[in-house]
């Protein structure tokens, strides 16, 4: 793969932009790669592609938008393992979660946006009225470091099977893996300037994309402060907006949770919060807990963190390896310093020796009080706060005391555990066990986003609907 080209009207090119961006590898801190720092030129030729294919990609009817995503997948399966090497690489993501979760999970995903478009309600008949649901147009996909090609696949994806063209702007961090997504489509003979695709630093590609007037929707994920810029700049245009953003989630264990079921949910915690190494913003990075129970709870905590290993990312043992970069490193330091001083009690982990590399290991603070920095910031680290509650409503009122309403997990009897769910002010909450639903919308409340992906209604957010009130009886 040639990562010093542009993908642009159906062709890898030269940029008109001759800086490059390094890719490291954070394990060993070495350069793997360098891609193009794109400007304005590139991005202006990016999108004047993606408007002038737009009028024939709308016009392509729907069953053969599908054929061809079909072939896409195809395609993008036969880069898989060139697809997980380059996000072991770039991200530091061990080889066993990027295969699992990063390249193959991925997969599903794709498959269920292709079923579900035969199904989208694109002509919907109302008694007086007529619904049609149109492509908004140019949709801008910019997308984060944490999950290199599950971010895009949420974005690009439906945005295409909706009929819209595309620009996408991945993580100037970790680059690659939309080079083989982009490289897929273009195996599978889409039309030129369907998809598009410009690296480069978000101060650049993403304000010029951003400000760009022929671009019609802006689709990100990111830190809720950068989503807030985005959104700012985007609405001096009135584009249309789709944000992902942070999270601070919450994991209730309702009181009476023993033994196997016990052990169940600090796994299901763990596999949240501390593989990827934390860097995910669904995690479940506040444990709240029967104030009775903590000794129980603090012991099965223990009793599991020496399964989640820190080590080589190409080690198929290691369940977590290094920080993306050495600022999330810094990062995740400082917070792990902070809650130190604020007096909470480290149950296990703690601040790392520098000389070890961005490695982190699984962090648990106990005895800490929701209103913490610790307990209300997005830490994006293997760090977990466990917080104590006595009855139901506070525990409810602690779960939902964050600007944050992303993600929510709760454990317990399975009845109870939906009664307490549906107080909890999130637009995704697990169930004990319940495995994600691809065909389920994903997206949060509050200061979590605006929109949703995945299922439907991430299909149905690339659409703009006209109505036409056309059940008069009078002929012209």
């Amino acid at each position: 793969m040639d990562f010093t080209k542009l993908y642009i009207d159906g062709a890898w090119v030269t940029p008109k932009a001759t800086k490059q961006i390094d890719v490291l590898n954070p394990a060993t801190q070495t350069v793997i790669a360098a891609v193009p720092a794109a400007g304005e030129a590139d991005t202006d030729a990016a999108v004047q592609a993606a408007h002038k294919a737009l009028p024939g990609w709308a016009a392509t009817p729907l069953a053969d938008r599908i054929k061809l995503m079909d072939l896409f997948l195809v395609k993008l399966k036969e880069l898989g393992e060139d697809m997980t090497m380059a996000i072991t690489q770039e991200l530091g993501s061990p080889v066993a979660f990027s295969k699992a979760v990063q390249v193959d999970y991925q997969y599903v995903r794709i498959a269920s946006y292709i079923e579900l478009a035969a199904k989208a309600p694109l002509v919907e008949k109302l008694p007086q009225s007529t619904v049609y649901r149109d492509p908004v147009g140019v949709v801008a996909c910019i997308t984060p470091w944490n999950y290199p090609l599950g971010q895009i696949v949420q974005k690009v994806i439906p945005a295409v099977l909706m009929g819209n063209t595309v620009v996408l702007k991945p993580s100037q961090h970790t680059p690659l893996a939309a080079y083989y997504l982009t490289e897929a489509f273009h195996r599978a003979g889409f039309p030129k300037g369907v998809v598009n695709l410009v690296t480069g630093r978000g101060g650049e590609v993403g304000n010029a994309l951003t400000d760009h007037p022929l671009v019609s929707m802006i689709s990100f994920t990111g830190s809720t402060s950068a989503g807030v810029g985005v959104s700012q700049r985007a609405l001096a245009t009135m584009k249309r907006i789709s944000m992902e953003l942070g999270g601070k989630s919450p994991m209730v264990i309702l009181p009476g949770t023993d033994g196997d079921s016990l052990a169940a949910a600090v796994t299901t915690c763990f596999n949240s919060i501390f593989l990827n190494s934390g860097q995910t913003c669904t995690a479940l990075s506040r444990l709240i807990v029967p104030k009775a129970e903590l000794p129980k709870i603090e012991k099965a905590l223990l009793a599991a963190v020496p399964t989640y290993t820190v080590g080589d990312p190409l080690d198929p043992a290691s369940k977590l390896g290094p920080m993306a970069s050495k600022n999330q490193y810094e990062t995740v330091k400082n917070y792990i310093a902070k809650g130190v001083a604020e007096g909470a009690r480290l149950l296990c982990g703690g601040t790392p020796a520098d000389d070890k590399g961005y490695y982190i290991a699984p962090t648990i603070f106990t005895d800490v009080k929701n209103d913490m920095v610790i307990a209300q910031e997005e830490i994006f680290g293997p760090v977990l706060c466990v917080i104590t509650y006595d009855t139901i409503d506070e525990a409810i009122a602690i779960a939902n005391d964050t600007p944050y309403g992303l993600n929510a997990a709760v454990w317990g009897k399975k009845q109870q555990a939906i009664a307490v769910a549906r107080h909890v002010k999130s637009g995704n909450v697990y169930i004990n066990d319940g495995p994600r639903d691809v065909a389920a919308p994903f997206g949060g409340f509050k200061e979590s986003g605006i929109g949703r992906e995945g299922g439907l209604d991430g299909l149905l957010e690339f659409t703009e609907p006209q109505a036409l009130f056309d059940a008069g009886k009078r002929e012209a």
